[in-house]
């Protein structure tokens, strides 16, 4: 019986579920088993509205930092000084300045 209750154990993974399994047990095969899956499915639940929540409050502090309403970046085409046929074209910020030199 006590592998069964470490294999139960180690199926939980927050320390606070581990106690109540611990705690609820009763050494009834089919009572234990359904603790155990109760327990689970909880948990799990749990974690994933932990997680959902964090996700939302990191995207609401990013886009607070990063507006979506910020400049769109500056597309520009002119005509190619080594061929005829294809002109250059480049994508860039809005804030940058053409002071790339080639030499």
């Amino acid at each position: 019986m006590g592998q069964e209750l470490k294999r139960g154990v180690a199926e939980l993974h927050l320390s606070e579920f581990q106690a109540l399994y611990k705690t609820w047990k009763r050494n009834v095969v089919w009572f234990d088993h359904l603790l155990l899956g109760l327990l689970v499915w909880v948990e799990q639940k749990l974690i994933d509205n932990r997680v959902e929540v964090e996700v939302n409050e990191a995207i609401k502090t990013w886009e607070t930092l990063h507006p979506s309403n910020s400049v769109s970046p500056v597309y520009t085409e002119k005509p190619s000084d080594t061929s005829t046929r294809l002109p250059e074209m480049r994508v860039t910020a809005p804030w940058y300045t053409d002071t790339y030199d080639e030499k």
